[in-house]
């Protein structure tokens, strides 16, 4: 069978960096770089106070375009389990605005598609609860599956059914023995979280009830390369997605994508919506024809698409240490906001240390006391920003500047300021 279908794109010519790599999709050889960034630890592994002088794991941090499948992604070099199976940082429910993104998606869901206690609601790497709350509020049977276990607890004590599983085609066929099919299997953040792509859609084949809905949220490939989104590329993210590349995955595997969402979560994500092969009722949209007729048009399945792409990673770069230079030979003092995975790929690969930001804070208790990878720049909480009163907080999330300034207006009082590196720096 091909996987890709039927459909054949033309090989593209362009600058050609060999690996040992093949595309975790289609097999085909990774020749076309799209950007380097070094080498880099894993962005979620915090330095304890009594690791700081033990030594650290770098690894490359190297995206490539595959010229068959058109899928941007890491060589693989940190395993899953590495990454989130036992002591993981990310805690999804420190995010007031995510927290409501949740809650708006439940309601949507439960309209739309008129979910009630006869459904169940699965969602794959459920994290601390965040989300499937909402449904069990309504008393919609819920599963949560999250490997890693010290989320999970949390989630478990808020009295959400989890289980600690990679998910995939084996796991799946447990779980659906066990729990049932899934009338809305969801995962938010997640698909791009994978290194084997087609055993964790396949699972998904197998878990989705006939009758069921699947939907994805991931950022969206176009938004990270024209919005100069570089730091959202860590190790983390093995897979960076457009439309045209994710339909084609779960085509593939018996999945058909029918609707699209554009969102503003995260930089810019977009969120999916699948059916079986089988399934005839749900017709596909308007709005998912025009998404992939967009990206065609763009160029997207192109290599000319990616080609400027680092050079503009390296200037941002350099506007950022030219601030930050010039503001500390002025005498400012400079923190930062937030302990984010984009956060460490931006400060690895810019050099950044306590040179440049005294420390950095973070509402999560789970990440207070440490120290972030790579850099060693020490957490704490948010109160030490009224403490220190600095002039400038450079706010590593983003993506999350409306809620940051919000929460923390209050260093007006002493004529601070909050800049924000991407695109590139500029006060916000």
């Amino acid at each position: 069978m091909n996987i890709l279908n039927t459909q054949t794109y033309p090989k593209m010519t362009g600058s050609e960096k060999k690996t040992n790599s093949k595309c975790r999709f289609c097999s085909n050889e990774l020749r076309h770089s799209v950007v380097d960034l070094g080498m880099s630890p894993l962005c979620q592994k915090h330095i304890k106070p009594n690791e700081k002088n033990n030594m650290e794991r770098f690894y490359p941090l190297h995206a490539y375009i595959c010229d068959e499948c058109w899928l941007m992604q890491l060589e693989e070099f940190a395993t899953p389990e590495e990454i989130f199976a036992d002591e993981y940082a990310y805690f999804s429910s420190y995010s007031d605005s995510w927290l409501a993104h949740a809650r708006k998606y439940t309601e949507m869901m439960v309209e739309r598609f008129a979910l009630n206690q006869r459904h169940r609601v699965v969602e794959i790497a459920s994290n601390d609860g965040y989300l499937l709350q909402w449904f069990d509020r309504l008393q919609i049977p819920v599963l949560g599956i999250e490997p890693a276990k010290n989320v999970a607890d949390v989630a478990r004590e808020k009295g959400i059914n989890t289980v600690s599983v990679f998910f995939g085609v084996d796991s799946a066929r447990e779980l659906s023995i066990q729990y049932g099919n899934a009338d809305l299997l969801l995962g938010n953040n997640v698909l791009a979280h994978v290194p084997d792509i087609n055993d964790f859609v396949g699972g998904m084949k197998i878990m989705l009830a006939p009758e069921g809905i699947i939907t994805m949220e991931f950022p969206h490939l176009q938004r990270l390369i024209e919005e100069n989104q570089f730091d959202t590329i860590y190790h983390e993210h093995f897979s960076y997605l457009s439309f045209s590349a994710v339909r084609r995955i779960f085509k593939h595997h018996g999945l058909i994508l029918f609707d699209v969402e554009e969102l503003p979560t995260h930089g810019g994500s977009i969120r999916i919506y699948g059916r079986h092969e089988e399934n005839n009722k749900l017709e596909v949209t308007e709005r998912a024809n025009d998404l992939l007729r967009r990206e065609q048009t763009l160029g997207m399945e192109t290599l000319e698409y990616y080609a400027t792409f680092e050079e503009k990673v390296k200037e941002t770069k350099r506007k950022l240490l030219e601030f930050l230079i010039r503001k500390k030979r002025e005498g400012k003092s400079i923190v930062g906001y937030g302990a984010p995975g984009k956060g460490n790929t931006l400060l690895n690969y810019c050099g950044i240390r306590t040179d440049f930001l005294d420390y950095t804070v973070d509402r999560s208790p789970h990440k207070q006391g440490n120290y972030l990878p790579g850099s060693h720049i020490p957490i704490y909480g948010p109160e030490k920003i009224r403490e220190t009163k600095p002039d400038y907080v450079l706010i590593l999330p983003w993506n999350l500047r409306k809620e940051i300034k919000e929460q923390m207006k209050y260093i007006e009082e002493w004529g601070g300021s909050f800049v924000v590196p991407i695109p590139e720096v500029q006060k916000v």
